[in-house]
């Protein structure tokens, strides 16, 4: 008995519509990227992301065993904790932007490399400088998502990982200092003592006048205290205070008890807290600096530092990804391992180099500008001389 034959219906293809087709022909025609421009723009930016979201996940499991036992003995609410760490990501992986940068250069292109993909690319014609401008590209957009982020985005979450840091984190905090000299207007000198931030109270406090480099005023105070409760900025509560005024020969002395005054001064511009240039955007920096140099306050080569550190540690990624693209793109035997560990040397010795050099500029007055490009200096003529023995 013969067997019915089973007739099974395939399913039709759907078919664009003709429009459309011709619009995604235009769209690849007028595309200033190429197909090959837009895989390999895909595959950087894909283990860009995919090595931060690894690498953080681990430092951040780590970073909790490290500090539980911190957090329950000092009863940190499970909100800020959870809190802090939404802050710790984005300031983390942005800080090691360059670390990630070179790691996923290296390993897509050596699968590329192995794969024999760059040596197929390089036989139709195209050159290892046309090869580049993809990774250049991929290199601009990091380069200003990581200065966006630094600059303007991440420095407002700061304020509350900072603020976490010093309660729950670190031993002791700092809250006071001593022998505090500024220049609160022109020609206006305060001096205090010693300063305590925990109760907003200066003591010892001189405020002195001069006009025409002579001494007109002279105020002494046993005791200065911000008023935390007023609305008006800057203002102070002035206790036990003895003033001079110096009018020729003439001398008036006044006293009392207490004296309100708006002085140009805050309690941030007194004792600067560790990380505060962290929690500041760009432009506060700016401004910051510049106040604080009207003023002749000297302690502001960290906050240098980091407002020059943010441009350069963006611009690295360009140079970076010239090295990482120039080691790995040649095929070898010994597959992605050597490219692999010279890459992650360069990375570390560039992150070493950048902090050792911001470090001359906070502690042995080396210009600030200066010492945050020569690390970027420097490993330009590296990736120029590895550019020259790159596979053409």
């Amino acid at each position: 008995m013969r067997r019915p034959k089973i007739h099974i219906k395939r399913p039709t293809k759907i078919k664009r519509p003709e429009k459309v087709n011709q619009f995604m022909n235009w769209l690849n025609d007028h595309s200033p990227l190429s197909r090959l421009d837009r895989y390999i723009i895909g595959k950087f930016l894909g283990t860009y992301f995919f090595s931060i979201a690894l690498i953080i996940s681990i430092a951040v499991v780590f970073d909790i065993n490290e500090h539980i036992d911190k957090y329950l003995s000092k009863n940190a609410p499970a909100a800020d904790i959870i809190m802090f760490y939404v802050n710790f990501i984005p300031y983390y992986a942005n800080l090691f932007s360059q670390l990630f940068v070179f790691i996923s250069v290296i390993f897509f292109t050596t699968k590329l490399a192995e794969n024999s993909e760059i040596i197929a690319m390089m036989s139709t014609g195209v050159s290892f400088k046309r090869l580049m401008r993809p990774y250049m590209i991929s290199a601009a957009v990091i380069c200003v998502l990581t200065f966006v982020m630094g600059a303007y985005i991440i420095p407002r979450g700061n304020v509350e990982r900072v603020k976490f840091e010093n309660t729950y984190r670190r031993r002791y905090a700092v809250t006071y200092t001593s022998n505090v000299q500024l220049e609160v207007d022109t020609g206006v000198i305060a001096y205090l003592s010693r300063y305590e931030d925990n109760v907003k109270t200066g003591y010892d406090f001189t405020l002195d006048k001069f006009v025409n480099k002579k001494l007109v005023n002279h105020l002494q105070a046993a005791m200065i205290q911000y008023d935390t409760l007023s609305e008006e900025p800057n203002h102070w509560i002035i206790k036990n205070y003895t003033e001079r005024d110096l009018k020729g020969m003439r001398e008036v002395i006044t006293s009392g008890g207490r004296i309100d005054s708006v002085i140009n001064m805050q309690p941030q511009d007194l004792l600067i807290q560790k990380g505060q240039q962290q929690t500041l955007t760009n432009p506060q920096l700016a401004q910051y600096i510049e106040r604080q140099k009207q003023r002749g306050f000297a302690n502001i080569q960290a906050f240098e530092v980091e407002y020059y550190q943010r441009g350069a540690s963006s611009f690295a990624a360009f140079i970076l990804t010239a090295i990482g693209l120039s080691l790995s793109a040649k095929k070898r035997k010994n597959g992605m391992g050597i490219s692999l560990g010279v890459g992650l040397l360069l990375s570390f010795a560039y992150i070493m180099f950048q902090t050792i050099s911001a470090t001359f500029a906070i502690k042995a007055n080396f210009p600030p500008m200066l010492a945050v490009w020569i690390p970027n200096i420097v490993f330009m003529f590296i990736a120029v001389y590895c550019y020259r023995f790159a596979p053409k």
